[in-house]
């Protein structure tokens, strides 16, 4: 599989990114802008967004009865020289399934991600599946 994405400045605040027919307004702006993401808060979206497709897909396969799903990430940063250290995630799901069968869906979930095997080969990358209460 291959993936296309195009990006191109709009001005000095911001790009835009165009895949198919979706598009993403990205925060290029030094200052920051709260009406976009950084590129590590869309590095963040891809991972959340692999890991709720993950659930998608494992899901059927496994009978897995889920009435919802979030997730929540945390990137720690250094400056010199700047990049990622660290990646925190936490897989919240809305199920009566057993604790054994919510290990199966987090091991399922981590093994055929996409971006979680690509970015857990590059920083530390720790979290856990849980329960929603």
């Amino acid at each position: 599989m291959e993936y296309c994405v195009h990006a191109r400045r709009i001005d000095h605040h911001g790009s835009l990114a165009v895949a198919k027919e979706a598009e993403v307004t990205l925060d290029t702006d030094l200052s920051g802008r709260r009406d976009a993401m950084n590129p590590v808060e869309l590095l963040l979206a891809a991972l959340a967004a692999c890991m709720l497709k993950g659930i998608e897909r494992v899901t059927p396969m496994l009978h897995f009865q889920i009435d919802g799903a979030e997730v929540r990430l945390e990137a720690v940063r250094q400056d010199a020289p700047p990049k990622l250290t660290m990646i925190r995630y936490e897989i919240i799901v809305d199920s009566s399934e057993s604790d054994q069968r919510l290990d199966l869906l987090h091991r399922n979930i981590l093994k055929y991600g996409t971006i979680s095997n690509t970015l857990s080969t590059a920083v530390l990358f720790e979290g856990a599946l849980r329960r929603k209460l």
